[in-house]
């Protein structure tokens, strides 16, 4: 379900509601919002005591009476009120006032493909609490490609794989819109887990998970490449003392500890190419795999992308704003659609 784009040329504001952060982007101004999708609540009172990236950070930090929700799950809505709010605060009052003046106030919103009725519904009436009166679904797959600059509405395939928190989603497209799709339930989340297990279960050290970002920055570069560092310290709980402890870690190791849900993606890709027209194939071997979303910047990622399928790999300039960026592209009406004028005898 996508909307076309004199559709979205209507709208006044976009949102990118993802499982890891929120994005508002406001016709004419930009992006406004760019926060962590996470909020923490008072259970006694029921008051939100905060959202963005206080709430993040008290993640695990928290008396039992505050409680540390995500109203958004693998870029479905699962809490339509609690998202509501979140967003309420996020957007501030200025802002909010602002988008109250609209007589008629539009939104549009990325939709993980082929999400489900109800997910697209729980959508739509988050924005609608937040006073919009008409609701545009817009494929993520499609807003990422228009943020990165890809050449969406030419009769040329162009892949994009949008590496999200919860979810990896891959597609060619081509004449703006989807020919063959994937969608991955493996993400950044999950090569957090796969970090964390690996270090429990071979070193016997619970890693906190807001540290686990740190590790991969540490490996940056080629960290998680053969030519990177060999290892690097990593400081954790001990599982049997409870006691704080450091070990160094070799980089190998966790290398190979993300493989599996790596190989997963790699699979997904496969699976597209094979449903694949074979002359959109044939521009994908030059044109190659853009990669974008926040799990893009995995250290290595692209490198075992590029060895696995033969073919280029690029990141975009800032993969993780790619959809909300499309988005905009497409309210300020900077996309230009072909031109297909019917054939007259």
């Amino acid at each position: 379900m996508t909307a076309s784009l004199e559709q979205l040329r209507r709208c006044h504001f976009a949102v990118d509601l993802g499982a890891a952060r929120t994005r508002v982007y406001v016709k004419g101004t930009g992006l406004v919002v760019d926060q962590p999708s996470v909020a923490a609540m008072n259970t006694r009172t029921g008051a939100l005591i905060a959202v963005g990236e206080l709430a993040e950070k008290m993640t695990g930090r928290t008396p039992h009476y505050i409680r540390v929700v995500r109203p958004v799950s693998g870029g479905t809505v699962v809490d339509i009120e609690m998202a509501q709010r979140m967003l309420r605060h996020l957007l501030g009052d200025k802002i909010r006032r602002t988008l109250r003046r609209k007589p008629r106030l539009r939104a549009a919103a990325c939709t993980p493909h082929d999400a489900d009725p109800l997910a697209q519904r729980a959508t739509i009436e988050t924005l609608v609490g937040l006073g919009a009166r008409r609701v545009e679904l817009v494929d993520t797959l499609i807003a990422a490609a228009v943020g990165c600059g890809l050449p969406v509405e030419q009769p040329e395939a162009t892949m994009v794989l949008v590496c999200g928190a919860a979810a990896t989603q891959v597609a060619v497209l081509s004449l703006g819109s989807i020919v063959t799709a994937e969608r991955i339930p493996v993400g950044g989340e999950a090569v957090d887990h796969a970090i964390v297990q690996h270090l429990r279960h071979e070193h016997e050290l619970m890693l906190p998970s807001q540290s686990v970002r740190p590790l991969q920055l540490a490996l940056s570069g080629n960290g998680l490449t053969p030519h990177g560092p060999a290892s690097t310290e990593i400081h954790g709980r001990d599982v049997a003392t409870g006691l704080p402890r450091s070990v160094r870690v070799a980089t190998a190791a966790v290398r190979d500890a993300i493989q599996t849900p790596l190989t997963a993606v790699l699979d997904g890709i496969g699976k597209v190419l094979r449903d694949c027209p074979p002359d959109l194939v044939a521009d994908l071997a030059d044109r190659g795999i853009m990669m974008v979303g926040g799990s893009a910047l995995l250290p290595g990622f692209d490198q075992m992308l590029r060895q696995a399928t033969g073919m280029p790999v690029h990141i975009a300039e800032r993969p993780d704003v790619c959809a909300i960026q499309g988005l905009g592209t497409m309210l300020e009406g900077r996309v230009a659609p072909l031109d297909l004028d019917p054939l007259t005898p």
